[in-house]
């Protein structure tokens, strides 16, 4: 069944300020969303079973969920085997197990929300046009999944010495005026790629 409404479970304020402002540009009016953040990965995955088994009880048909969280420096098939067997526990059908009729989709943002940022660079140089052009062209910047070292980190130092943030990054206001420009097609992250494919798949 189509899906008419998502409920997003995200692990930070910073998450949920790009959603708000990407979602409408993926969904195009064909769905509806909430989006729910936590304190912190670990936040998340502390309440993820009881919250998963709280949808379970009540999640009209038409509804889905998207769990996204950052990778960080974990190993991800654990971490996609822990946000599986959640939903696996709380008997929702997921992506990975049962395909299109999901009703649970969990999704890593490689490493970290900022990577994406890093993929659709266009979007940040629109946001704080003193920063380089030639950013994402750098072979150190070049596959944005790839970034080692914290790509929170790695924008920090790109937007301090264009100018911005000297008193350091300020997370949730760069997700929304990034977001405001993203253009979700034009990046080329694959971990973002997969999250527009479940989204494109669940709304058609």
């Amino acid at each position: 069944m189509k899906a008419n409404h998502l409920e997003f479970l995200v692990e930070e304020p910073s998450m949920e300020a790009f959603l708000c402002e990407i979602l409408p540009k993926i969904l195009n009016g064909l769905a509806t969303f909430s989006i729910h953040a936590y304190q912190g990965k670990p936040d998340l995955l502390k309440n993820l079973p009881g919250r998963l088994r709280g949808y379970s009880k009540w999640l009209p048909a038409d509804t889905r969920i998207v769990v996204l969280v950052d990778r960080d420096d974990e190993n991800c098939s654990a971490l996609k085997q822990r946000l599986e067997n959640a939903a696996v526990d709380a008997k929702l059908a997921t992506r990975a197990s049962e395909g299109p009729n999901w009703r649970v989709v969990n999704r890593i943002a490689v490493e970290e929300l900022e990577s994406w940022f890093f993929g659709e660079w266009a979007s940040v140089q629109k946001a704080y046009p003193k920063a380089s052009k030639s950013i994402a062209s750098k072979a150190s910047y070049r596959h944005c999944d790839a970034i080692s070292g914290g790509t929170w980190e790695a924008l920090e130092r790109v937007l301090k010495k264009a100018g911005y943030f000297s008193a350091g990054l300020r997370k949730v206001e760069a997700a929304r005026q990034i977001g405001q420009y993203f253009e979700p097609a034009a990046c080329v992250s694959p971990s973002f790629a997969v999250l527009r494919l479940a989204l494109a798949e669940a709304t058609r």
